[in-house]
């Protein structure tokens, strides 16, 4: 039977500890980008549908900025609309968990001491916490953005998941291990209660008409963004359990806690009064689409299988190593044990390139909030 568990210390509302940093994560999420750049057009409709009238800080704010890279490129293409519509300041908010590594962030903030934004009218600053608490005072916020990040879980739902590391379960091509219905079930409710959550506490920050626009990787009728990932980072794992130095007990308590939703499931909770968020938002606009992975593009053009592999495991390192690292027994040699397992990914992807296709299938909605 499945039971739950509660979230590791550092966070009431944390499966991870963020996204790797020291500038690796922005290194390594152009992928990323390509599926926010694809909604900017939404984040367009947004900005120029903003009421602007009234008088204080015009208050834009990320959720789940990581070291800041896409977040500020998001507040460029934001300010590039906004501050010809308006001569009040404008407050920009990055925020993730306090365990994110900010200092990159601030760097990218002020470029050689000056505003990265450069207009005397923008003020920046980070705010730390979960993006299921909330962060800011109550309607206080006129544009909200989350792009690749609901998609981790607030909690753990279940302890175990022996037979594979996500809750989507191995891609059908490769069917390289199995999740059980009634656990998929249970990560399936963990998402839809994650997102009612998300939508109450940015309710409360944000301005009657204000906009929220969610964007997050997912799945679709045909492929979703775990498929091929995942299977490399689980064979990955199993190659060390073989080898003794990953115990069967840590291999079937690990799993990533992530889930892959349709656009369905994303906008479910807007409407259902099941997850508490019926009434807050009118939506305005729904995409379910897919994006060009660069690292594809590329070894389909130049045939650098070095290159591919290298740049398709630090992808989903960023993402992946804080929860595979927390996972593993606190040892001197955890460090590197974590090295070797994304090695072995990297040897794997090279010895057998065509059994790990990725795709990446994106989802999004833009809100507005009702009152």
């Amino acid at each position: 039977m499945s039971a739950s568990e509660d979230t590791p210390a550092f966070s009431p509302h944390s499966t991870t500890s963020g996204m790797v940093g020291g500038g690796f994560y922005n290194a390594n999420s152009s992928p990323q980008w390509n599926a926010i750049e694809a909604v900017l057009p939404l984040l367009d409709q947004a900005i120029n549908s903003l009421s602007v009238e009234g008088a204080g800080p015009v208050c834009l704010a990320d959720f789940g900025c990581s070291e800041g890279r896409n977040s500020i490129a998001v507040m460029q293409r934001a300010l590039t609309s906004l501050l010809p519509r308006t001569h009040r300041p404008v407050q920009t908010i990055h925020s993730d968990l306090p365990t994110n590594d900010f200092s990159k962030l601030f760097v990218n903030l002020q470029p050689g001491g000056k505003s990265v934004f450069e207009s005397d009218r923008v003020y920046s600053a980070a705010v730390a916490g979960s993006m299921y608490d909330q962060l800011l005072p109550d309607r206080s916020l006129h544009l909200a953005t989350t792009f690749n990040a609901i998609g981790f879980l607030s909690r753990r739902p279940v302890k175990a998941l022996p037979g594979y590391i996500f809750p989507n379960g191995p891609s059908k091509e490769r069917a390289n291990g199995f999740v059980a219905d009634e656990d998929r079930n249970a990560f399936a409710a963990q998402a839809k209660q994650d997102v009612g959550t998300f939508l109450n506490k940015r309710a409360r920050e944000l301005v009657p008409g204000g906009k929220l626009l969610v964007q997050v990787f997912g799945a679709n009728d045909t492929a979703s963004t775990c498929n091929g990932l995942y299977d490399l980072l689980n064979d990955a794992v199993l190659a060390h359990v073989d080898l003794g130095e990953v115990s069967r007990e840590t291999y079937e308590r690990y799993y990533q806690p992530v889930y892959m939703r349709t656009l369905d499931e994303l906008i479910a909770p807007v409407t259902d009064e099941t997850y508490g968020a019926r009434g807050l938002f009118d939506i305005e606009q729904t995409r379910s689409y897919e994006i060009i992975v660069p690292f594809n593009e590329r070894f389909q053009s130049d045939g650098d299988l070095d290159r591919y592999a290298t740049d398709y495991v630090n992808f989903f390192r960023a993402f992946t190593e804080a929860v595979l690292s927390g996972a593993l027994p606190e040892t001197p040699d955890r460090g590197k044990l974590v090295e070797r397992i994304y090695d072995t990914a990297v040897d794997l992807l090279k010895a057998y390139p065509d059994r790990y296709p990725f795709r990446y299938i994106a989802i999004a909605m833009l809100l507005t909030r009702v009152g």
